[in-house]
């Protein structure tokens, strides 16, 4: 555990930390546009059936002679007449106006693009009976979510942090300049769902990486910087969504700059937290002399050495090999109930979280502007969570925003759809909650486990001014000591119980 007191010894926080950190984090700016894309780009224009080729509306009284009206008097979606229907029956809204039979828009739709000029919706008629095809296209991207935090983590785990990031800018950029360009609804299908592996796996090691760079005191302070960054990139999304209605010009803008973080990409500086539980001592001493140098601490950086190193991280180095295999999560029980506990605090958040941002449409209001709240909400529940995490503890943030998002949820759900100003407080109260779990179980996440397998609430320990375990057995170190003191405190507490009823004369 004496990898913090080097980093101290080559400046801290310094020049490297400050720059590298910023370039890490950038790409995040584009996460939440990515994540809630399809609030856009799937959006539902207002649309109807289209009539028969054959209809000549001017004789037929115009177009509403072929719409029937739902019970608000607004033309149905996904139903025409077989004939045109005339005369008063027409307008009183019953289900089929009186005398008129109905059939599906079998020649297909026509949609108001005023709000929407294009959409995926629109472009491959993705209503009605294909409505569930929008639904699928976003699952498919939460599928690429799940398999790249995975494949990707354990890659990460393997290769390193810096080789991974590289890789998965490169995917991200192609991958959604291709869904920018595809053909048809599969094409789409298949690159939003490699765009959800490759940014799921850029979150996971962004936050790893610069965890990892970083003295313990500095590490809530990095994933405040880390929340806020995507809380910013929301408003982004709601301006450039505004800005290019177009799906493709907004799928297209939103995934270019990832060509950019993959040319500077190639500058960061590898982990040599993770070099030295790889045992690549070389290696370990190359990058903490290189950041010594960029810090302004070169002699203190000469003074490193294979040996010095030895010494420091002998422990790492005998106990790390062989550690870094996945199923350690499950054959080792401190990482077994860390597993599991972190799995279920993990779909909790974002089951909620996706389940509120994702039908931006169904709160009645502009979407754009929803957007803005969403991500205005963000800014005061993260600083609140970053003081909670800095006084009390990582594991009381984590119960008290999850506790409170759970409690907006249910009651929203009892509340009726009419009260919308309601409703939308409470979505937005939660969101806020929600999006300071997030904050903290990415902390939490980098934390608990260790180094070598980093990249994969009441019954976790806590973290606040702890050391990173770079192995399993630092983590069965941790538990151990915990228990010690635990015995400790309670053996001082019997002789102060026996003079206390010694002085009350018992």
């Amino acid at each position: 555990m004496a990898f913090n007191d080097l980093l101290k010894q080559v400046g801290g926080v310094g020049r490297f930390q400050l720059i590298q950190v910023t370039l890490v984090v950038a790409p995040l700016l584009l996460m939440a546009s990515h994540n809630t894309l399809q609030n856009f780009t799937a959006a539902i224009p207002t649309h109807h059936c289209r009539p028969p080729a054959n209809a000549n509306l001017s004789k037929d009284g115009g177009l509403e002679a072929w719409l029937p009206l739902d019970k608000q008097g607004r033309p149905k979606s996904c139903l025409r007449f077989t004939s045109p229907q005339w005369g008063l029956p027409f307008h009183n809204g019953t289900e089929t106006n009186g005398t008129g039979v109905t059939e599906p828009c079998i020649d297909g739709w026509v949609y108001d693009n005023s709000t929407y000029p294009s959409t995926i919706v629109s472009e491959w008629n993705l209503v009605c009976s294909h409505r569930a095809f929008r639904q699928l296209a976003q699952s498919l991207y939460m599928v690429g979510v799940l398999l790249g935090a995975m494949m990707f983590g354990y890659l990460a785990d393997r290769l390193g942090r810096r080789k991974v990031l590289i890789l998965n800018y490169l995917q991200t950029a192609v991958s959604g300049t291709c869904a920018a360009y595809a053909p048809n609804y599969t094409v789409y299908c298949i690159f939003r769902l490699l765009s959800g592996m490759s940014l799921a796996s850029i979150a996971i090691n962004c936050m790893t990486l610069n965890v990892e760079w970083m003295p313990i005191h500095t590490r809530a302070c990095v994933g405040t910087v880390i929340g806020y960054t995507y809380s910013v990139g929301q408003f982004i999304l709601a301006g450039v969504a505004y800005a290019v209605p177009h799906w493709r010009h907004l799928q297209l803008l939103v995934s270019v700059p990832y060509f950019v973080a993959f040319i500077y990409s190639w500058f960061f500086i590898e982990s040599a937290r993770w070099y030295s539980s790889s045992g690549r001592l070389d290696l370990t001493l190359r990058a903490l002399q290189r950041v010594a140098r960029i810090n302004g601490k070169k002699e203190e950086g000469a003074k490193l050495n294979i040996e010095v190193l030895r010494t420091s991280l002998q422990k790492e180095l005998t106990l790390g090999k062989g550690q870094a295999s996945a199923m350690e999560l499950l054959r080792c029980p401190e990482l077994r109930r860390l597993f599991l506990c972190l799995s279920m605090l993990w779909f909790a958040t974002s089951f909620a979280y996706y389940g509120l941002v994702m039908d931006l449409q169904g709160f009645g209001v502009s979407i754009y502007l929803i957007q803005v709240i969403f991500g205005a909400v963000d800014l005061p529940a993260k600083f609140v969570c970053f003081l909670v995490i800095n006084s009390l503890g990582r594991r009381p943030a984590q119960l008290a925003s999850l506790l409170l998002a759970g409690i907006c949820i249910l009651v929203n759900g009892i509340i009726p759809k009419d009260q919308t100003i309601v409703r939308t407080s409470l979505a937005v109260l939660g969101k806020g909650c929600l999006a300071s779990s997030f904050n903290c179980i990415f902390l939490y996440t980098g934390e608990l486990y260790p180094t070598v397998i980093r990249a994969v609430i009441v019954l976790l320990p806590e973290t606040l001014g702890q050391p990173l375990p770079d192995t399993v057995q630092d983590l069965k170190s941790r538990k151990g000591k915990q228990r010690q003191l635990q015995q400790e405190q309670q053996k001082q507490m019997i002789p102060l119980q026996a003079s206390t009823q010694e002085k009350n004369g018992l």
